[in-house]
């Protein structure tokens, strides 16, 4: 069984900085994206940023570029996301995942979710 389990978020002023983990167990062969997705209170879920389970690619939201880095340790399964330069406007529920899908960038590409950590960014 797979299961995903982020933690990292929490309440933090403006310009400042968190790191989000996603520590994955149970994934089978064949994933090929992790990724991270976001949603805010009335918004739809949106895209953040996503890496291959292998190799060196990332892609990113040109909301986040600059600021959000994504990495991963496979030996620890675990993928992070730091977050720095943050805005009132990253204030979401930022939620882990991970594919098969041939679409980093699209939700419809991942087939598991984790339960999602609150990122609060107050100005």
């Amino acid at each position: 069984q797979v299961q995903l389990v982020e933690s990292g978020g929490g309440l933090v002023q403006a310009g400042g900085s968190l790191r989000l983990s996603c520590a994955a167990s149970g994934l089978t062969f064949g994933v090929l994206f992790m990724g991270w997705f976001r949603q805010a209170p009335g918004k739809e879920r949106e895209f953040v940023a996503a890496t291959r389970w292998t190799g060196v690619t990332a892609y990113f939201a040109e909301s986040v570029k600059g600021r959000f880095t994504i990495s991963r340790d496979n030996a620890k399964n675990t993928v992070y996301l730091q977050l720095n330069g943050l805005k009132p406007e990253d204030t979401a529920v930022y939620y882990c995942a991970a594919g098969r899908g041939s679409r980093p960038t699209a939700s419809a590409s991942y087939n598991y979710w984790g339960q999602g950590t609150q990122v609060t960014v107050s100005s």
